[in-house]
């Protein structure tokens, strides 16, 4: 089964390779989307593929990189998009 959510992560999440973090982690759960700054100085993530990784790529976004400091994390189901890879996305 597919599935597809946002996640928004707020608290010190930009400046700390937290998208490059997102990324190399949903590459090796062969999940596609993408994960960009937003200018609220929050990070959104669109991921989708199996459940299971999707759920996996959740629960390592709660933790971050090492030096991010997660204080609130958001989850929403979306539409499938059939991304072809996942990708950072810049401002």
């Amino acid at each position: 089964m597919k599935k597809a959510v946002k996640i928004t992560i707020k608290g010190t999440v930009q400046g700390v390779f937290f998208r490059n973090f997102v990324k190399e982690n949903a590459e090796k759960l062969k999940l596609k989307g993408f994960v960009r700054n937003l200018e609220n100085s929050k990070v959104e993530v669109f991921a989708e593929g199996d459940i299971d990784n999707v759920d996996k790529l959740f629960e390592i976004c709660k933790k971050g990189p090492k030096h991010a400091v997660i204080k609130d994390i958001q989850i929403q189901e979306q539409p499938f998009q059939d991304f072809k890879e996942f990708k950072v996305l810049r401002i």
